[in-house]
């Protein structure tokens, strides 16, 4: 038992760290910044980031410390009835989160959120925004739904 713990520990320390790097060459999943975070009414963060990588979902605040995260195979979402097209809600580890995954959170949204749409009509801006939205919150979803088949 000695030795086996005694192996274990010398080839699982240098020899992974050194060798694979798993977390500097692989891109995540799934990555959305400038996310509100909510448990309950309360507000953690108004720019955070929803990360899957690796078969992990991680909610960070806005400085990148972890506010919770589980394996995808652990967390349950899904979007209410009752929320706006740019939310879901994510139950981590028992502990039940809303995130708003705003348009304008990562670079693409904001670029294409400001050309066209910008000199359309007073009315035409609900369109564009009601069918863009739902693909932040839609994309995210369903990146959690991929990643947590394959595992």
């Amino acid at each position: 038992m000695r030795s086996r713990t005694a192996r274990h520990t010398g080839s699982g320390g240098p020899g992974e760290t050194g060798g694979k790097g798993r977390i500097g060459m692989r891109e995540p999943e799934f990555s959305a910044r400038g996310v509100e975070i909510n448990r309950r009414l309360r507000s953690l963060t108004r720019a955070g980031e929803v990360r899957i990588e690796d078969g992990r979902l991680a909610l960070l605040t806005s400085y990148g410390s972890e506010i919770d995260s589980a394996p995808v195979t652990a967390v349950r979402a899904g979007r209410p009835w009752f929320a706006g097209p740019d939310e879901a809600v994510a139950t981590v580890n028992g502990t039940r989160y809303r995130l708003t995954l705003h348009k304008n959170g990562r670079d693409g949204g904001a670029a294409d959120s400001g050309g066209a749409r910008g000199s359309g009509d007073s009315g035409k801006p609900k369109e564009p925004e009601e069918s863009k939205e739902p693909e932040e919150s839609g994309r995210f979803l369903a990146a959690l739904k991929r990643a947590a088949g394959r595992r």
